[in-house]
């Protein structure tokens, strides 16, 4: 069983380099993907990683998109 798919609030707050009180009121507010358990948060590694790539600036992704 893959025991990192699961992150905890402190796990991802180590992953992502921010605060567990950000991330908290990111997780109440439905700003980021999370999943509550009882009184707990966890956080889907790979719905993170997709969540962090689509908050990258409109300039980063035009130029990922191509030219014509």
């Amino acid at each position: 069983m893959d025991r990192t798919k699961w992150l905890t609030i402190e796990e991802l707050a180590e992953y992502l380099k921010m605060g567990r009180t950000k991330l908290y009121s990111m997780a109440r507010d439905g700003d980021i993907p999370a999943s509550k358990v009882g009184n707990q948060w966890r956080f889907d590694r790979e719905e993170i990683d997709q969540w962090m790539k689509s908050q990258r600036p409109a300039a980063d992704k035009e130029q990922t998109g191509g030219t014509e």
